[in-house]
């Protein structure tokens, strides 16, 4: 667990301000969604992955032009991790303005996440207005940021979670306008609960502004889950949490998501949300298509004790967070790096697949696995052209030792 977070945060930030610099890599077990490759070699120029090997014989340093060159020694080399749903860590929120970003994602780049979008809970809508509008400025000033992702205000009253039911809202036209005003091309996902009034009629004016849709903290059945998925939801929400599960005889949005290519569901894999038999079931229900994410809150990489999730009260427990006032489930205190390494280690995962649920498998849900406007060089695999984003790790415990995100050594 990281102590100095203010003096961490402080080179993080000032890391990405920098420009990229030229590096290669070399004697490394590259690792990503194609597979397993031995003594691998990289070289990045301007943020971008210029050239990749897979032998060191007759890598020639002088001859490439870069001279940084670091040796690798057998380390595990994989894609910088993308988490596209997390509210914080190291006692901030994606909430708090500019200082609680720079903090949380601080907390999260050091543990192996280059790219994040930003989480923001249900509040009321100006709140959220307001914060949509300092994920925009942030995304100006930094390259770790993907965007924002909205986590309410519209969900199903009786799947809220820890969100404040007092800000719940249906999605009428007029509050979808106003939060595609505020977050001016900042909104990557939004999720809904598509047996809402008007529920589906958003799920199409998000679509059609370029938003991922996702079904998520509903009681929808499954023709609605398909309805919806026809309508434009491509994610969704943390599969099986704050859902109505799989029955027999009602099978739920669940299955609507799985059997249907065009869904990325979401999964929280740290054992405690979804535990292990069913991590396992959700890995062959849909291969190559699940995205891990973290759901973190600001108790992330932080002792036990009290946090505030928004306005509520949470207390954290042998790092599983609650609400102080009746218990349920708020958020989680998982890094990307514990979920990749348990799904290896644990659950017995291929690591080629362990790391495409947190490399491409999440940026494809949003686009960014080729050429786009948001990050320019395509994220989730170590190949010419995509970006500059990769993590050393060790081989045996996974834990992450050095970062780089498009092109910058941050960690």
């Amino acid at each position: 667990m990281t102590t100095d977070h203010p003096a961490i945060t402080a080179a993080v930030t000032q890391a990405l301000a920098a420009p990229p610099r030229d590096a290669a890599i070399r004697g490394a077990r590259l690792v990503d969604a194609r597979g397993v490759r031995d003594h691998a070699w990289v070289v990045v120029r301007d943020g971008t992955i210029d050239a990749v090997g897979t032998t060191d014989e007759g890598f020639d340093a002088a001859a490439v032009g870069v001279e940084d060159v670091v040796e690798a020694a057998g380390r595990t080399l994989t894609p910088g991790y993308v988490d596209i749903h997390a509210h914080g860590g190291w006692g901030a929120s994606f909430d708090d303005g500019p200082e609680g970003i720079a903090t949380a994602r601080a907390c999260h780049m050091v543990h192996g996440t280059t790219r994040q979008v930003l989480s923001l809970i249900t509040n009321p809508l100006d709140v959220m207005e307001r914060n949509l509008r300092v994920v925009r400025e942030q995304m100006d000033m930094r390259p770790d940021i993907l965007g924002a992702h909205l986590e309410g205000p519209f969900l199903a009253l009786a799947r809220k979670g820890a969100h404040d039911p007092n800000c719940l809202v249906d999605p009428v036209p007029a509050v979808v306008e106003r939060l595609l005003a505020a977050a001016d091309g900042a909104l990557r996902q939004i999720t809904i609960a598509p047996e809402l009034p008007h529920g589906m009629e958003a799920i199409r004016a998000f679509a059609a502004a370029g938003v991922a849709p996702a079904i998520g903290h509903c009681d929808a059945d499954y023709e609605t889950a398909c309805e919806a998925i026809d309508a434009g939801a491509t994610i969704m929400t943390h599969m099986f949490n704050a859902m109505n599960g799989i029955h027999h005889r009602e099978p739920g949005p669940i299955p609507a998501v799985t059997a249907d290519p065009r869904v990325t569901p979401e999964l929280i894999n740290d054992g405690f949300h979804v535990q292990n038999p069913v991590v396992q079931m959700a890995w062959g229900f849909a291969p190559h298509r699940l995205a891990f994410v973290t759901d973190a809150m600001a108790a992330t990489d932080c002792p036990d004790g009290h946090y505030l999730l928004g306005a509520l009260d949470v207390t954290v427990v042998d790092g599983h967070a609650r609400l102080a006032s009746n218990g349920a489930i708020a958020g989680s205190t998982l890094l990307l790096e514990d979920a990749v390494a348990r799904a290896v280690l644990e659950l017995g995962f291929a690591a080629a697949e362990a790391v495409e649920a947190a490399t491409l498998t999440p940026s494809r849900a949003l686009g960014l696995n080729r050429p786009n406007a948001i990050t320019g060089a395509p994220l989730g695999l170590i190949a010419p052209g995509y970006a500059g984003d990769m993590l050393l790790t060790d081989p045996e415990t996974w834990k992450v030792e050095r970062v780089w995100c498009a092109g910058r050594p941050v960690a």
